[in-house]
């Protein structure tokens, strides 16, 4: 095998052993992942907005973000129910740039996966102690998850992940809700497909262990655009797109019909500034269409402290180092503006 071997990682339990959770903790993440449940089922009528960087690439400015989210909470808790992204591990189209927290806790600096383990942990912990959320991240690579089950209340298959048959095993084990997204072809069938498999039960291999997952009726549809066959992108949150889902979920017999919109990726074409278009589009089609009133159960955004993106090693407080995020004045208008127009 190609590989060198340079050390034995600790597993998950001896990880959670070194930075146990709080009894306060396992409460505030048990109810947010309860509150999450509702949301995802409709029993909660609010929308979700799971909002938040690119990446985490920066514990302190993540915290920071987090604080001002914190603040604005109350003011839309009748209408939306706020999710921050706290994203640490990024995919990469051509396997080439910053990978994400848990492989570079120092975006500068060479990888280090050890580091980055206990990085991941102790941010997703502070976000959970010092602002009240239980948070979201992305189910990139599946056995990592185990560092951080505890700790999330949201999760996401990617594109270039929904496809692939450990990712669907590992959700259909995970006791929150998975997002899983359309594949970057824009293939609905295989995005429905993903989500049957993760209601499902299983048995599987996972960390060199055989294991039965309960199936997950929390796994849900996110569109998030496509690209063509000449690489161009394009959204699919359109009604006519929108429409053929609810018709494609009530012929399925698939658990807890819920798609949640994507304001970036291909559906803003990576204009941060287009989230805003894309979300009044969304409403004004739920308003139109009953069908959609049940089945649209919210909105993903990409946002972080500073308008933009720059480059690893930048030096900008705040400003994501990979995909252009709205700034937060922009964010906190658009927050408002959703919770007025539900």
């Amino acid at each position: 095998m190609n590989m060198e071997f340079r050390r034995k990682l600790p597993i998950p339990m001896e990880t959670k052993r070194m930075y146990p959770l709080t009894p306060a903790l396992e409460a505030t993440v048990s109810e947010g992942i309860a509150a999450l449940r509702r949301a995802v089922s409709g029993e909660d009528e609010r929308m979700l907005l799971i909002v938040g960087p690119c990446s985490a690439d920066n514990e302190d400015s993540v915290l920071e973000y987090l604080s001002r989210l914190a603040a604005l909470r109350e003011r839309v808790a009748e209408r939306l129910l706020l999710v921050p992204r706290v994203f640490t591990e990024k995919p990469r189209s051509s396997g080439d740039g910053y990978m994400g927290l848990l492989h570079q806790p120092d975006p500068c600096a060479l990888p280090d996966l050890f580091q980055g383990i206990i990085a991941t942990r102790q941010m997703h912990m502070r976000c959970v102690r010092e602002s009240g959320f239980v948070c979201a991240d992305e189910l990139l690579y599946p056995d990592n998850y185990k560092y951080v089950d505890d700790l999330l209340g949201y999760l996401t298959v990617g594109a270039r992940s929904v496809e692939d048959q450990q990712h669907r095993l590992t959700a259909s084990a995970a006791d929150c809700p998975v997002g899983m997204k359309n594949p970057t072809s824009g293939a609905l069938d295989a995005m429905l497909n993903a989500i049957r498999a993760a209601q499902l039960p299983h048995d599987f291999i996972y960390r060199g262990w055989e294991g039965r997952s309960g199936g997950n009726p929390y796994a849900h549809a996110v569109l998030r655009g496509y690209t063509d066959r000449d690489g161009t992108l394009r959204p699919n949150y359109d009604a006519d797109t929108l429409l053929r889902l609810a018709d494609s979920y009530a012929a399925s017999g698939l658990r807890n019909p819920a798609v949640v919109v994507d304001c970036s990726h291909a559906n803003s074409g990576k204009d941060p500034l287009r989230q805003e278009t894309v979300a009044r589009d969304v409403l004004d089609s739920r308003r139109r269409y009953p069908a959609l009133r049940r089945l649209l159960r919210g909105f993903m955004l990409e946002s972080y402290l500073l308008d933009g993106c720059q480059q690893p090693g930048g030096g900008v407080y705040g400003q994501s180092i990979t995909d252009p995020c709205l700034g937060w004045e922009k964010t906190e208008r658009l927050i408002l503006r959703i919770a007025e127009e539900i």
